[in-house]
Parts: structure tokens; sequence; C-alpha cells
């Protein structure tokens, strides 16, 4: 359908942000937290219901559909409004500000304060910091594992634009949108292929991109279809997404369904075995049918109870910390091992569990009031500041004296990111 026709509703509705999204990279952060102490305190492996630890890697199929959806609705919308397309050259110096301080900060203090990765060679850290650690076997180091699904979405956020540009094409048309954005389905399909004839390694390959097409593929379709249906360009057939949005409880009770389901040897092993391509295909399937059921009652449908809840205060602000929380909770659980002289695969797990939130939370709020925050705004009111010339309009006169490259003005910027 062509972008001629009449939004239903106001400008602003269409163009502003989604702020009960914030409390889904919450929700991905605890999950990933969860299946961590599950596994530290072999929960996951040792009783019946360990299972549901085991599974709550789920929290990355909600990082990567979120990260699609957030991080593709721009193009989509400019392409349904009018509206000049996002500039590639701000939208990677924002990924950046948002990623890269608090992740090389974590990166140095883990290698550095970490015996079990003494001495770091610099090998070791090259590969971290340039998020080149996932593409070689057993290089991710103790209180960085978790960086592997950090590395594969910096994949993504480097080719989005390329992608981004090439599905909207010069005219609004969502259908074929979304059918040209859906094909990173058919790159996993292709992946898991080559997975299925010994082609490639499931303990590496695994952690690259294609593993993960389909997801970041189905959060840019999910978003072409929210731009449509909020514009009125939508077909018919894309109501059925504010439908389902209108009844969160049956979303969300399908979704714990197909969790039980992920649950069973079907969906792969629990431990560190590598799981067969049938197994890793299920797995992916089904978390990526749990990620969209998660999120579609808080993006799709009108105003609603469950957007107030999720857009409150409190949800927002752990959806702002929660990329700290998901730095910061490995190596929290390292030092409590550390500290605790604790074997791995011991320890109980609620407590371990209680731990690892406190300290995980104040490490997160820290990073980011302490590191995140300032720079984000530091780069954006740099990049922000008028280009002139002397003697023009707003710029120093030839016979002003030199300003301190310290003194920096302006009122702070807010920054969004996934």
């Amino acid at each position: 359908m062509s972008a001629a026709a009449a939004p239903t509703v106001s400008e602003p509705s269409v163009a502003g942000r989604l702020p009960a999204l914030d409390a889904l990279r919450a929700i991905g952060a605890v999950a990933v937290v969860g299946h961590h102490v599950g596994f530290q305190t072999a929960v996951t492996m040792n009783t019946t219901w360990g299972g549901w630890l085991a599974r709550l890697d789920v929290g990355v199929a909600i990082f990567f559909v979120l990260s699609g959806f957030l991080l593709f609705r721009p193009w989509a919308l400019s392409a349904a409004t009018g509206r000049p397309r996002p500039r590639t050259g701000r939208y990677l110096w924002r990924r950046a500000l948002r990623i890269l301080p608090a992740y090389w900060l974590a990166v140095v203090v883990c290698l550095v304060v970490l015996p079990q990765n003494r001495p770091a060679s610099a090998g070791d850290w090259i590969r971290h910091l340039t998020f080149t650690q996932i593409y070689q076997p057993g290089e991710l180091r103790y209180g960085l594992s978790q960086t592997w699904s950090l590395a594969t979405e910096v994949v993504f956020y480097l080719i989005l634009p390329l992608v981004a540009v090439a599905a909207v094409g010069r005219s609004w048309r969502p259908v074929r949108t979304i059918v040209i954005v859906s094909a990173g389905a058919l790159l996993t399909a292709g992946w898991l292929t080559l997975m299925g004839f010994g082609l490639l390694n499931s303990a590496l390959h695994t952690m690259w991109l294609p593993s993960y097409g389909a997801w970041f593929s189905a959060g840019m379709a999910l978003a072409a279809a929210h731009v449509a249906l909020r514009t009125g360009t939508a077909p018919a057939a894309l109501r059925v997404l504010d439908d389902l949005a209108s009844a969160p409880v049956a979303c969300w009770g399908a979704a714990v369904g197909l969790m039980a389901i992920a649950t069973t040897p079907v969906a792969g092993p629990r431990d560190l075995e590598g799981p067969t391509a049938a197994e890793f295909g299920v797995k992916l399937a089904l978390y990526l049918a749990i990620a969209a059921l998660i999120l579609i009652p808080v993006a799709f449908g009108g105003p609603s109870r469950v957007k107030e809840i999720f857009g409150s205060t409190s949800a927002r602000w752990l959806g702002t910390v929660s990329y700290g929380l998901f730095l910061w909770h490995p190596l929290v659980i390292e030092l409590i091992y550390l500290l605790d002289d604790r074997p791995l695969f011991t320890g109980g797990l609620l407590n371990t569990f209680a731990l690892t939130m406190a300290f995980g939370l104040v490490y997160a709020a820290v990073s980011y009031y302490g590191v995140e925050r300032p720079l984000q705004l530091l780069g954006t009111q740099r990049r922000r500041r008028p280009r002139v010339g002397p003697g023009q309009a707003g710029g120093p006169s030839v016979e002003a004296a030199p300003v301190s490259p310290a003194v920096v003005a302006g009122t702070p910027v807010p920054t969004a990111g996934a």
C-alpha cells in the first residue's frame, strides 16, 4: 500500500518514542542473569525444573528482536511519513556512544582484576576491545562470556543502514519492506543447513550473526508493521498484531507454553555440549516466537494498563541501567565465588541470584551515571555544535579570544538506545 494514505493518528504519536519498550530490556537482562546464576550453581543440570533456568538465555532473543524493532523503525518511519532518512554517520555515532564506553570499561576491569584472566595477552586485549572474540574458539575470558551476543549485535549495527535503505526503497510499501527484511530468516536457514552438513562448528558458528538473522529480521518486520499500522498504510492482515496486543495474558501465556517446550531436550542440551543443527534450529524458532509474543502487547495496540506499568518510572529506570546489568553481572558472579572461596557449581541459587542482582544493579547504576550518560551527553553536544566560521552569525569574531576546548556549553540532550 502506498504511503499516500492518510495517517490515522497525529504525527507526534507516530514519530514519538515508545517508552514502555524500555522495560523489555530489563526483562531480557534479568533473564540472562538468572541463566548465568543457574549455570554457576549447577541448578540447570541437577534439578528437574532447572531447564527453566537453562532456557532463560531467551533474554538474548528479546534483546535481538527489540534491537531490530527499535533501530529499523526510524528508517521505516521516514519512508512512511516522507521525512529524510536517518543519517548513517549520526546513527553510528549514537550507537558507539551507547555501547563502547561502558563495554571498554568492563573489558579493562575484567582483564585486569580477575586473576583467572591474568596475564592477559595482547590478543586478548585486541579481540575483546574490537568485538572479535567470537571468531576463534575459546577466546571468551572470565567475566566476559556474555559479550559474545554484543559482538554479534555490533555486526547488525554496522550492516543495518545498508539493509534498511534496500528494504524501504524509494516509496513506502510496507508489505514489500516486510518481505525484504524477512530474508534474514533465509540466512539463518541456510546457516543451519551448513551446520547440519557438518561444514560449520556448532560450538563456534552458533555465535555468529547468520545464526540470529531471523531474530533481527523479525524485529525489523514488526517495526515495519507497527509504522504501517500507526500511519494508516497497513493492509488489513496486519491488524492482527493490534488484536493480539489487546490480549496480553493470552500472548504471555502462549510464551510460557513455548518456554515449557524449550525446556525439553528438543531444544538441545542444558550444559556446554553443543546442540545439533536440528536442536539449535528448534531453539531459535521457539525463542523467536517467545520474544515476539512478549513484545507485541507492549508495542502494538492502543493505550493500556500493560503499557502504563511498563512505562512507569521504576520500570523505565531498570531498562535504562539494563545494559550495565548485562555487562557487569558476570564479573559480580566471579567476585562472589572468589571472595567466598566457593568451588564452581556450588552455592545456593536464591542467595547467589539476590547478591548478583543487588551488586549488579549498583555496578550498572555507577556505570550509567558515571560513564555512559556523561559521555553520551558530551558526545551529542559536540556533534550538534554548529560549524560556523569567523565573523559569521553565532561564530567568534576574528578578534575574539580563543575559548578553551574544556569549556562545553549547551543544554544536555537526552539520548536513547537499544
